[in-house]
């Protein structure tokens, strides 16, 4: 699973750096500077990227756009007020094993696949049972490059429109991140984690006109530049958003007993 990540990169450096087009909202002056967000949630517009063709016959070109996260398929009805009707679950996650065959992922799996570029993500390991039989507050970790460098994060994306919206109306862009099964100490975390994509597999994964690469998804991309810390509970909460989300648990106090 991937419900909450943190992300610093300017989309337009994140564009230099890989050699795409901008287009994300800031670009295309439809939204300000991207602030860093150390606490991303679901439904908040993330960074993604892409291949797309400016033309039918021309080649396909890697391209920085800002998405939704939570995937609302092409066929979603509309709602009273416009917008998707997102009374389903959100789907802000697609398991690898299925992708090629959910009624929600095909089409997208087809040629609609995305890069969720984020400096790394949270997870929370269940610790038993606490005091009075209740469950123990569960432990928050952070799994980041180790390395320093962005980790991309497999996804698919898609393309909705409000029902009778004109044909020029820019549609809403959305995108969901792909999971497989944990492996290594992250096992030891949570038994699903994001599908890391390496860098030289970037242009196979995104390439519009291809079909989708079954053993990409069965793989683990960057799982040796993956660590692992304990970070503070303050991540808990969707209000808490700096860097000290990411930065080691402060270690417990012993408690003192008494002789």
């Amino acid at each position: 699973m991937c419900g909450r990540f943190a992300v610093t990169t300017d989309p337009a450096l994140l564009a230099e750096k890989i050699k795409a087009l901008d287009e994300s909202a800031a670009a295309t002056g439809n939204g300000g500077p991207p602030q860093p967000n150390y606490n991303v949630a679901p439904t908040t517009d993330i960074t993604s990227v892409v291949k797309r063709h400016d033309e039918p016959d021309d080649e396909s070109t890697r391209r920085v756009r800002t998405m939704r996260w939570g995937l609302v398929p092409s066929w979603a009805k509309t709602a009273p007020d416009g917008g998707p009707d997102t009374k389903g679950p959100l789907l802000i996650n697609a398991r690898a094993e299925t992708v090629t065959t959910s009624a929600a992922f095909r089409t997208s799996a087809k040629g609609k696949r995305c890069l969720v570029p984020m400096d790394g993500w949270y997870e929370w390991r269940p610790n038993g049972e606490g005091t009075g039989g209740k469950k123990a507050a569960k432990t928050p970790f952070y799994m980041y490059g180790a390395d320093g460098e962005l980790l991309f994060m497999a996804g698919l994306w898609s393309t909705w429109r409000p029902k009778d919206a004109a044909r020029d109306a820019p549609p809403l862009l959305s995108c969901t991140i792909i999971t497989t099964e944990s492996a290594g100490p992250l096992a030891e975390i949570h038994d699903r984690m994001p599908l890391t994509i390496s860098e030289r597999d970037w242009d196979h994964w995104l390439d519009p006109d291809a079909p989708i690469d079954e053993g990409l998804l069965r793989g683990h991309g960057d799982l040796d530049r993956i660590a692992i810390r304990e970070v503070s509970r303050l991540v808990n909460s969707v209000r808490n958003n700096g860097p000290e989300l990411i930065e080691p648990a402060e270690p417990q106090p012993e408690q003192a007993t008494l002789l």
